[in-house]
């Protein structure tokens, strides 16, 4: 039985049919509470399992009935609301791929510029040196590529210290395991002018605000989750949302699997530089890694 039949079959035995009552409140909220209860009912049949252990001999048939009944409310739950049941299941198996199959067959390698002269590609792979200089209890941050310097001093811009100077990190960590990253391409002078819608669109400013956006937003999450010491997955609504700041962009493509690994890598590097007040990053783009070092 497949999902289309299941559902056609299980609104026949609808005991409040839209028909029967006409308030959309009340055949809508039956079923509603219908998946309260029978979540409960599950509860319960686990509790005593917990309770009697062994003992309790129809532990699996009681289950499945839980589960079986869950079903059928999650089914005309989505009758009501006039959505496809196989469609549901469908959209979910891709949300749930989408999210978490990097974590066992590793993210997805995205080279947008390989089309391009070799002076307008991002490097495979690179060092930055990231240095902090300390006068008058200030504190700012200069980062070099090839003993050159790249882009302005940095500082927190807040009014207390919070390690934000060290931000380039983040971007890093955007072009390594992403391949993509407006900032880190306007550092290294490898924007693609030879095409000037690209070089409008995808190098230019409002995908540079986009990305800077992003990297403040999730530094605020981040600072109210310990900066993702000993996390290893963040909230799907912060990754959606990421996604949909970036969805009009080549980085589009990329999944939400994919921002949580460039995310989580991009702060293990920044909380050693912060820790360590500076060092080399080192960027494989090849391998999709960014790795810190200490300096001389």
């Amino acid at each position: 039985m497949d999902f289309k039949e299941y559902q056609s079959k299980a609104l026949e035995s609808d005991q409040v049919p839209s028909e029967k009552y006409r308030e959309d409140l009340v055949e809508k909220i039956v079923p509603l509470l219908g998946l309260a209860g029978e979540a409960g009912g599950l509860l319960s049949e686990y509790k005593k399992h917990l309770r009697d252990g062994s003992a309790h001999k129809l532990f699996r048939e009681r289950i499945s009935e839980e589960l079986g009944d869950l079903l059928w409310y999650i089914s005309n739950v989505a009758s009501k609301f006039d959505l496809d049941l196989e469609t549901i299941a469908k959209d979910n198996i891709d949300k749930v791929q989408e999210r978490f199959v990097h974590k066992t067959t590793g993210a997805s390698c995205y080279i947008f510029d390989k089309d391009f002269p070799e002076n307008e590609t991002l490097p495979r792979r690179f060092t930055v040196e990231i240095k902090e200089i300390t006068e008058n209890e200030s504190y700012r941050v200069q980062a070099f590529s090839d003993g050159e310097q790249v882009g302005s001093d940095l500082t927190d811009n807040a009014y207390h210290p919070d390690g934000y100077r060290f931000h380039d990190v983040f971007h890093l960590g955007y072009a390594a395991v992403l391949g993509w990253s407006p900032v880190t391409r306007q550092l290294l002078k490898r924007k693609r002018k030879s095409n000037p819608k690209i070089d409008e669109v995808e190098d230019g400013g409002r995908a540079t605000a986009i990305e800077e956006g992003i990297s403040a937003l999730v530094f605020s999450y981040a600072e109210a989750h310990g900066f993702f010491e000993n996390v290893s997955e963040l909230d799907y609504s912060l990754l959606k949302t990421i996604r949909y700041l970036s969805s009009r962009l080549e980085v589009g493509i990329c999944s939400t699997g994919d921002w949580e690994r460039a995310i989580l890598n991009g702060y293990k590097v920044w909380r050693q530089i912060r820790d360590h007040r500076g060092g080399r990053v080192i960027l494989d783009l090849n391998q999709q890694t960014l790795e810190f070092e200490k300096l001389d």
